[in-house]
């Protein structure tokens, strides 16, 4: 999926293991995570809970903007729901640099269905942190 220390930072990720998201590519600036929808992720609607998809949505934003080394953490985020994820599909999330500049970057990650519905649009500013090692 990525480098050894992506690999390292993955194993950690407790969020990214208790929802069943994984990773399928880590490159400079460029995530590409996955997740089904499980019963369990059910909101009082019976179709996928926004949070869920979210949570996908900012793991890719993560180790997209964690690719380079240094420690990158979300400073913003927002999310358009556009299509409710139903119980039973499997959600893509590829996430992209827009701009780094300095400490800062600006991420887009657009989240589908495996057969390519659209359900949201998220956007992520990261800020790198000094002195805050990967493996804290």
């Amino acid at each position: 999926m990525g480098t050894a220390r992506i690999d390292a930072l993955f194993e950690r990720d407790r969020a990214c293991q208790g929802a069943g998201i994984t990773l399928d590519e880590v490159t400079g600036g460029r995530a590409v995570a996955r997740m089904k929808v499980t019963e369990e992720m059910a909101n009082a609607h019976g179709i996928g809970h926004g949070g869920y998809v979210f949570l996908l949505a900012d793991a890719a934003f993560s180790y997209a903007c964690n690719s380079y080394g240094p420690v990158a953490l979300a400073q913003g985020a927002q999310v358009t729901f556009l299509a409710p994820a139903q119980i039973g599909d499997e959600l893509v999330a590829e996430a992209t640099e827009r701009t780094r500049s300095g400490r800062q970057g600006v991420y887009d990650v657009t989240v589908r269905t495996i057969a390519g519905t659209v359900v949201a649009e998220f956007r992520g500013q990261s800020v790198l942190v000094a002195g805050v090692p990967h493996s804290a």
